[in-house]
């Protein structure tokens, strides 16, 4: 498998601009001067009936009208002559095109029509298509040296593929990225991605041998499922970062089940990308912190850090950052700590932190950088510098970049200095990447330490899990949509092997008392009517019922409030009550757009005060389920805490195993919740007590 073959956009012989200018603040101008000023391999053809000669090339009136061969043509003409010259350069044999022009499906029903027959005009025609809409692309490989732009920045060459679906952001990227030293190999505004999608690049860096990061800003997913599919494989070569932006999901507060609520569309695009090992950034800053850590550090064995540094303060901030993103602290060996004390001075801190105090020069570093690096007990190091009055950090950073080329174990450097040192260490790529304050530094190690976790993961398919098919098949096709009958709802986890509590339903209070009777007190006691979702709110569920009069007056007084809120008659769910044990929740909702996500956490009333889920998107395989379980804040009550002993933690990850195959067989499964599923340690039952399931 090779990839898509976008060599046109990428690699021309030759480029031509439709619609080049020599008016100096027109985009057509920009064009023509970027493609010169980074001094691209082939051949330019400024095109534009009105001029004869911009930037001292030869102007052609039209694309018919140049005398050679073009691969790649750049259109930036108005959008009522889009297609005309698209399909202009179409018969002329150019395979690729990028759209710079805006007016298309950005601006409504009228400019999606013409953005649909752009793309299917040059689809038919083989070729390939950036844009409309867009900023253009670049190609900093030596062979091709290629700036397709209008941005006023250059990019520097080096590791990181870039993909930006906002070209007004895209030239805050080329020169953040420049600012910062980050070098990258190919930089594509993909605009209304109408032919070349972030999916499409992907692939095409999955087998670039030059790009060895893949970065990404994206406003939205047009093809989420095929995406994931494609980035869990090139997450096993290459890390991808990526920005997604619209997180907020009002929507998810008319979401009726509490896994709806909670799984907002953005909860699941984390949970998808978490799973397929794309590294998510809250901003452009963030991933590029990131990216400097993977071009220029080898993975680290484990998540254990020690800080190395001559202040006190930062080393707090440091220790913060690091235990806040869940990295933990090293302890260092005796043996190191002997060693350092042998030349730091009697102030210091041996422990981790290593604070050498400010006295500390470039010998300090080199000698207590290499000790640390050297114990067993640490996979990497974050060095801090503040450097005092007369200093020079230039010094210090040489002392440390020595030391940690040389090791297998990642170095990040955090130095405090002047504009100055940044701009001289930005000509100095291939050292260990700086930050100007720990806590960048810590994030950037914190996404290092999580992607080569997920490398490490073991490779387990989903297994094959026995469910009773023939019985849910017919509860689903029996129940109407919207919620199933309580009984049915419970009938149907049985059918999935999940167990849950004995029960019975009643159509009356008086048949509700000898259901109890005959199941034993003391007793639950549940009210069903449609429009009756959330019953605790209704008052419409009655706990730890001792005897007869007790279900009666429950089950009169749930009568009253449901039908004085103008909800029909209510029948009744029998139950008996069930003690002990921590109340756990699980949960499936489907989004129509990337399909079904998976809940489990802290249950109970109060789970979305609390919040302590997470979220997994089937297939799931049996690391993925172990994860979602051992992730929660609260695992350490599931664990057995203060002596009480542990839940049945591997049947909490057969039933999310259990939940993910129903997901993958039974789309029609909008909303499904087991809340509370009372859990108890291996050998005792656990039993869902509660479950509601909704059909669309």
């Amino acid at each position: 498998m090779s990839g898509p073959d976008l060599s046109a956009l990428f690699s021309p012989r030759s480029v031509a601009v439709i619609g080049a200018s020599r008016r100096r603040d027109s985009i057509g101008f920009a064009l023509v001067r970027n493609l010169l000023d980074a001094e691209f391999s082939g051949t330019i053809f400024p095109v534009n009936p009105h001029a004869q000669v911009i930037l001292c090339l030869k102007c052609y009136p039209s694309i018919s009208a140049v005398p050679d061969p073009v691969d790649l043509a750049v259109v930036a003409v108005p959008k009522a002559s889009v297609q005309e010259a698209v399909e202009e350069c179409l018969t002329r044999g150019v395979k690729g095109l990028v759209v710079i022009t805006a007016g298309f499906a950005e601006t409504g029903e009228e400019g999606a029509e013409r953005e649909n027959l752009l793309r299917d005009t040059v689809r038919q025609a083989g070729a390939r298509m950036v844009g409309p809409n867009c900023m253009g692309i670049i190609n900093t490989h030596a062979g091709v040296q290629l700036n397709a732009t209008f941005a006023p920045n250059h990019a520097l060459p080096g590791a990181l593929g870039f993909v930006s679906q906002s070209g007004a952001l895209g030239v805050a990227i080329l020169n953040l990225a420049s600012d910062l030293g980050v070098g990258l190999t190919h930089f594509v505004s993909m605009g209304n991605k109408a032919d070349v999608s972030g999916n499409d690049l992907l692939e095409f860096w999955e087998h670039d041998p030059e790009t060895r990061i893949i970065g990404m800003y994206l406003e939205s997913f047009g093809n989420p499922r095929r995406f994931i599919e494609i980035a869990e494989r090139v997450s096993e070569k290459k890390p991808i970062l990526l920005v997604k932006s619209g997180r907020t999901a009002e929507g998810a507060r008319a979401a009726s089940s509490h896994t709806g609520a909670l799984a907002g569309p953005d909860v699941t695009i984390s949970a998808l990308l978490d799973q397929c090992g794309v590294l998510r950034a809250d901003t452009i800053d963030d991933l590029f912190d990131a990216a400097r850590a993977f071009d220029r550090c080898p993975m680290p064995e484990g998540d254990r850090v020690a800080i190395v540094t001559n202040a006190g303060g930062p080393a707090i901030m440091a220790t913060d950052a690091c235990v806040n993103l869940g990295l933990k602290m090293a302890q260092l060996a005796p043996a190191t700590r002997t060693a350092l004390a042998a030349f730091l001075p009697p102030e210091a801190s041996l422990a981790n932190p290593v604070d050498m105090i400010a006295s500390a020069n470039e010998e300090s570093y080199r000698k207590s950088l290499e000790l640390v690096l050297a114990d067993p007990g640490v996979d990497m190091v974050m060095v801090v510098n503040v450097t005092p009055l007369l200093s020079n950090p230039m010094a210090i950073y040489d002392a440390i970049a020595a030391v940690a080329t040389a090791s297998a174990k990642p170095v990040l450097a955090v130095i405090m200095a002047t504009d100055e040192f940044y701009e001289e260490i930005q000509r100095r790529p291939g050292q260990p990447p700086v930050y100007r304050f720990p806590e960048s530094a810590a994030r950037a190690m914190a996404k290092v330490v999580r992607y080569a976790a997920w490398r490490r993961r073991p490779h387990l398919p989903p297994p094959e899990l026995a469910l009773d098919h023939a019985g849910i098949r017919a509860i689903l096709d029996a129940a109407p949509t919207g919620y199933l009958p309580g009984v049915e709802a419970f009938r149907l986890l049985a059918c999935a092997g999940i167990p849950c509590v004995g029960l019975e339903a009643a159509a009356s209070p008086e048949e509700a008392v000898a259901v109890a009777a005959r199941l034993g007190f003391p007793a639950v006691v549940k009210a069903e009517t449609p429009g009756l979702v959330h019953k605790t709110e209704f008052g419409a569920v009655a706990l730890d019922l001792e005897d007869e009069a007790a279900v009666l007056a429950a089950c009169q007084s749930m009568s009253r409030r449901v039908t004085e809120a103008g909800l029909p008659e209510p029948s009744y769910l029998v139950q008996r009550f069930a003690r002990g044990g921590h109340e756990v929740i699980f949960g499936l909702a489907s989004d129509p757009r990337f399909g079904p996500t998976l809940m489990f956490g802290l249950g109970g009333k109060y789970v979305e005060v609390f919040r302590d889920v997470r979220f997994g998107v089937p297939p799931l395989s049996a690391y993925d389920a172990g994860e979602m379980v051992r992730g929660i804040r609260g695992i350490r009550l599931l664990t057995g805490v203060r002596g009480e002993p542990a839940a049945d933690l591997e049947l909490l990850q057969e039933i999310l195993l259990r939940l993910a195959t129903l997901a993958d067989h039974y789309p029609e499964i909008a909303e499904l919740d087991i809340n509370p599923f009372l859990t108890s340690p291996p050998g005792q039952p656990s039993l869902a007590l509660d479950v509601r399931v909704r059909k669309s």
